[in-house]
């Protein structure tokens, strides 16, 4: 059913109406066959950014949609109803401009930017590493400048598009000062030393390649370089905010849209002489599924509200990750219940919702990591 929003503007509301239909029409058709075949989605990106879905919270005047972020989560969220694989890939590549966007030069945003937010390129966000997760700063994957530019070796991991995108944010170490020795490029796919390894075989999201990549003295131009030396963490931290409450929103869409399937099915399904919805029993586990997608839509609208206003959002953002993604989990493992042993086959596709469901509370942070940074918070504030 059409979620009932309460939207800034009028052409806000037509952007969602846009982006509904569009996800009916390129997504929704798509998503099981894909998904159990394990194969990208050629074509879906660029039909995004022609629609300008890939822009929209930059300015009009760097390339993107100039839309307030309390908009395009609700995009996002949209997207993620119908396909949460497309719609973390979207969120994944608006991180990953979130670092030229707000730190290039302005000879680099002119250079690149219009293509990446215009929908030509998609990006990639290149901070993790096999041994430095959680613990960015423990990454080794060193770039050492020379008189023909920075050398670039090592290993990244769990690599959203990895092997797909155009173009890649990466954080590599400059210096051996700890996490002040730590800096942020663009990186173009076709660097020659670059290469990928196999797709991880993840329980879902599994159109979208996740997959290590391997630097192996690959040159990047100076000009590559994002901001200062020893800006990296600052600078993908920052990115890291925003990117929690992309996947936030695609949470709550997967949430919603297994509360839409569940009502329809206990709409239709008949026991004991009556809709099984008019069981008590399930009509207040499907109340209870409510409220809490409700509650997660709230608490990310609340943070994109604030960074919208430019008020500080790093808290609100780890509330809106935390709640959003376990809320997702506890929906989804619902909606399966409701179905009963339906839903434990993939002739419905709440098994698969449940497994996408799992890793909103693993990447951009676990939600361990959302309580410590909400803890430190509590910690700190007077």
């Amino acid at each position: 059913m059409a979620v009932d929003r309460m939207l800034p503007t009028a052409e806000a509301a037509d952007l969602l109406e846009l982006t509904r239909t569009l996800a009916d029409r390129e997504l929704a058709p798509r998503v099981a066959e894909h998904e159990a075949a394990e194969r990208f989605p050629d074509g879906v990106f660029p039909t995004l950014g022609a629609a300008g879905l890939l822009g929209l919270p930059y300015p009009e005047e760097q390339g993107g949609g100039g839309q307030p972020y309390e908009v395009y989560l609700q995009v996002l969220e949209e997207l993620g109803a119908r396909w949460a694989a497309v719609a973390v890939a979207v969120s994944v590549h608006g991180l990953s401009c979130y670092a030229l966007a707000h730190h290039g030069t302005p000879e680099q945003r002119e250079r690149w930017l219009p293509d990446m937010l215009g929908g030509t390129l998609l990006g990639a966000y290149s901070l993790s590493e096999p041994q430095a997760g959680s613990d960015a700063a423990a990454l080794t994957c060193k770039a050492e400048r020379t008189p023909d530019g920075y050398r670039i070796d090592g290993t990244k991991a769990w690599i959203t598009n990895g092997g797909r995108a155009d173009f890649y944010t990466l954080f590599a170490r400059t210096s051996p000062d700890g996490a002040r020795g730590i800096s942020c490029f663009l990186a173009p796919a076709g660097t020659a030393g670059l290469s990928f390894g196999r797709p991880e075989d993840k329980m879902g999201l599994r159109a979208i390649p996740t997959t290590s990549a391997h630097w192996d003295n690959a040159l990047l131009d100076t000009d590559r370089l994002i901001g200062a030396e020893g800006q990296g963490l600052p600078i993908a931290f920052g990115a890291l905010d925003s990117g929690r409450l992309g996947i936030a929103a695609v949470a709550v869409g997967l949430a919603q849209g297994a509360l839409d399937d569940a009502v329809a099915y206990a709409r239709d399904r008949r026991t004991f002489g009556k809709r099984i919805i008019d069981h008590q029993g399930l009509g207040f586990l499907l109340a209870d599924m409510a409220a809490a997608v409700d509650s997660a839509r709230a608490t990310y609208l609340d943070a994109a509200r604030r960074r919208d206003a430019g008020r500080p959002y790093s808290r609100q953002a780890s509330v809106a990750k935390l709640i959003a993604t376990d809320a997702a989990m506890k929906v989804t493992t619902d909606a399966v219940q409701v179905l009963g042993g339906y839903g434990y086959t993939r002739d419905f596709p709440l098994e698969r919702y449940m497994r996408e469901a799992k890793i909103m509370q693993i990447f951009e942070g676990t939600n361990q990591i959302q309580r410590l940074v909400i803890a430190r918070q509590l910690a700190g504030a007077r």
